[in-house]
C-alpha cells in the first residue's frame, strides 16, 4: 500500500491505514512544511491556510457547546492574516460564526478593503454544538473534510493551524493531505507536567522541589515524604495532573502541622491530607481528581511563596527552517480558589525579571527545537522576590500548544506589524512606538446576559471602545458569541503605556457592566 495519496479521503486514508502507516503519511506531509513556509514569504497567488481551532484537551473548563464555540472563536484573530492581499483562508468552527462578528474582525484589518478580505475567507461549520473537540467532529464527517480540501487552491502552498495537536489533529491533517504547523503528537509527553519537569532538571533550569511520573496516592505520599526531608520548611504543595491546562488540573495540598519528617505516622497523615485536597476547578471533586491522577499520572511540587510573587510566561516558536524565536513575555493574571486558574495577561512582563525568565526559557526552546518540535510553545514561571529585592525564577510548566496569551499577542502583532525586543523587554510597532496590553478571557458577570451582540457593538461604536488604527490603541473583543448565554466575553486592551492599557481595560469593563445593568433593569414595554 502506498503511503501518500494525491487527494486522500477519510475512507481511503483512515480506514485503510493502521497507526504506523498513518504516521508515515503524516511524516511525509510534515516534510512539505519547509516549502510551505518558504512560499508564505513570497506572497503567492495560490497560498492558503486552513484554521481548525479544535481544543483537544481532557481537562478544560469548557463544559458547554456555547463556550466551546466561543473558545474556538478566540482564533478569529487569525482573520487578520488576510491583510496579506493574496492569502486565502478556510476557517472551520463547530457552529456558524455570526456575520456581524466576522464584520467586526474584518473592520480591524489595517490597509485592507474588508469586502476584498471577506471574498478570500471561506467560513465552514459542522453544525454540531456539543462540547466535543472540533477535530473529532470533522473526522466523523468525511464529506465536510472533502469540502474543506476542495477550498484549498494548492495543497503544496497550504497548511493547517490547530490550537493543540493530538492524534485526532494528525488524522485531520492526513485526511486533508495538508501539513500542520505544530508539534508532532508523538512529542506530547514533552509538554506534560512530568515531561517538562524532566526537561527542566536535565537542562539545569531552576524549578520547584518535587517529583514526577507519579501514578497513585501512594506515589504522592512517598514523594511528599522525600520533599519534606529535602525541604523541612515545606508548608504547601501542588498536585498536578499531567495533562491539566490553565490550572484546572491542579489541586492544593496543605502540609502544615504534620508529624515530623521520618516519624512513624507521617505517611498516614500525608495520605489523610491528600483526601482533603483543594482542586482548583470547582467542577471536579477530590475522588474524581484522584481517579484522573490514577488514569493519567502527574506530579507534586512545592508551592513557591515569598514577599512578592508573580506568574510570568515566555512564548517562543520553532519554525520549519530551524529558527527558534523569542516571541514575547507576559505576566499572567491568575485567580480561582487558590490563585492558580488562568484569567488573563499583561504584556510585556515586568522588565525587572523579563530577561531572567527569557534566558532559561530559550534554553528549553533550543532543546525542543533540537528534538524537532515545531510551532508555538511557552514556558510558565513563578518569580519570587526576596526581602532584598532580588527576583528568583522557577520554571513550572511547558505548554506545547497555543495558550491564553497567544491570541492577545498575535492580535497586537497583526494590527501593528511590530515585534518584541528580548534585550529591552519591550514591544515596538513597525513605526517604533512602544505598545502594551492587558487581556482577559474572563470578563464575567450574570448581568452581561442581558446584553446581545448588537448591544456590545453599539457600545463599541458610541463609547469609543473600538481599536483606533490611526493611534494603534483601543479595545479588541473576543469570545463574543457566549456573551448572552454565559455572561462572559474576552477583550484585549492596547495602550501606549502600562497605565494606559490598564486604564482602557478598566474603562471598557466599567462601561460594559454599566450598560448591562441598565439593560437588566429596564422594564418590559406593554403595547
Amino acid at each position: 500500500m502506498t503511503t501518500h495519496v494525491t487527494d486522500p479521503t477519510p475512507r481511503q486514508v483512515l480506514s485503510d491505514l493502521d497507526e504506523p502507516a498513518r504516521y508515515r503519511v503524516f511524516d511525509d506531509l510534515q516534510g512539505q512544511m519547509a516549502g510551505v513556509w518558504d512560499a508564505m514569504r513570497r506572497d503567492l497567488d495560490d497560498e492558503s491556510v486552513v484554521v481548525v481551532p479544535s481544543i483537544s484537551l481532557e481537562h478544560t473548563t469548557a463544559d458547554s457547546g456555547t463556550l466551546v464555540q466561543a473558545m474556538e472563536e478566540r482564533a478569529l484573530f487569525q482573520v487578520l492574516l488576510l491583510r496579506q492581499p493574496r492569502l486565502r483562508m478556510v476557517f472551520v468552527t463547530s457552529m456558524p460564526v455570526s456575520e456581524t462578528i466576522l464584520e467586526y474582525y474584518l473592520g480591524l484589518l489595517p490597509g485592507v478593503i474588508p469586502s476584498h478580505a471577506r471574498s478570500r475567507l471561506t467560513m465552514l461549520s459542522v453544525g454540531d454544538a456539543t462540547p466535543t473537540p472540533l477535530s473529532a467532529k470533522l473526522l466523523a464527517r468525511p464529506r465536510l473534510l472533502r469540502q474543506i480540501r476542495a477550498c484549498v487552491p494548492n495543497a503544496a502552498r497550504s497548511h493547517l493551524i490547530f490550537y493543540n495537536v493530538t492524534d485526532q489533529e494528525r488524522d485531520v491533517a492526513v485526511s486533508l493531505g495538508l501539513p500542520l504547523y505544530g508539534p508532532d503528537p508523538r512529542q506530547a509527553e514533552l509538554g506534560s507536567k512530568s515531561g517538562c519537569r524532566r526537561i527542566f532538571e536535565e537542562l539545569g533550569v531552576n524549578c520547584p522541589v518535587g517529583a514526577e511520573d507519579l501514578r497513585s496516592v501512594d506515589d504522592i505520599v512517598n514523594a511528599v515524604r522525600e520533599m519534606r526531608r529535602r525541604r523541612p520548611s515545606l508548608q504547601e504543595a501542588i498536585v498536578k495532573l499531567n495533562d491539566g491546562v490553565s490550572g484546572s488540573g491542579n489541586a492544593m495540598l496543605d502540609l502544615r502541622d504534620l508529624p515530623a519528617s521520618g516519624s512513624p505516622d507521617e505517611a498516614a497523615s500525608i495520605e489523610r491530607r491528600i483526601q482533603e485536597l483543594r482542586p482548583e476547578s470547582d467542577r471536579i471533586s477530590v475522588p474524581d481528581f484522584l481517579a484522573a491522577f490514577d488514569r493519567g499520572g502527574g506530579i507534586v511540587e512545592e508551592r513557591i511563596t515569598g514577599v512578592s510573587l508573580t506568574s510570568p510566561s515566555v512564548q517562543m516558536r520553532a519554525t520549519p527552517d530551524g529558527t527558534l524565536e523569542l516571541l514575547s513575555t507576559h505576566d499572567q493574571l491568575l485567580g480561582g480558589p487558590t490563585g492558580q486558574a488562568y484569567l488573563g495577561c499583561v504584556f510585556p512582563a515586568d522588565p525587572a525579571y523579563a530577561r531572567l525568565i527569557a534566558e532559561p526559557a530559550m534554553q528549553v526552546g533550543r532543546h525542543l527545537a533540537g528534538l524537532g518540535v515545531l510551532g508555538r510553545f511557552a514556558v510558565d514561571f513563578v518569580v519570587v522576590q526576596d526581602e532584598g529585592g532580588a527576583w528568583t525564577p522557577y520554571a513550572i510548566e511547558l505548554n506545547l500548544r497555543k495558550g491564553g496569551t497567544t491570541h492577545p499577542f498575535l492580535t497586537l502583532q497583526f494590527l501593528t506589524n511590530g515585534r518584541y525586543d528580548g534585550e529591552t523587554g519591550s514591544y515596538l510597532t513597525a513605526g517604533g512606538v512602544p505598545k502594551y496590553l492587558v487581556a482577559t478571557d474572563h470578563l464575567e458577570d450574570q448581568l452581561l446576559k442581558a446584553l446581545s451582540v448588537a448591544d456590545l457593538f453599539d457600545l463599541v461604536a458610541t463609547r469609543g471602545l473600538h481599536f483606533d488604527q490611526s493611534r494603534e490603541k483601543g479595545i479588541v473583543f473576543h469570545m463574543i458569541s457566549c456573551l448572552t448565554e454565559c455572561g462572559r466575553v474576552g477583550m484585549t486592551a492596547v495602550g501606549d503605556s502600562p497605565d494606559d492599557a490598564w486604564g482602557l481595560y478598566q474603562t471598557a469593563q466599567r462601561l460594559l457592566l454599566e450598560e448591562a445593568e441598565r439593560a437588566a433593569t429596564e422594564r418590559p414595554l406593554v403595547p
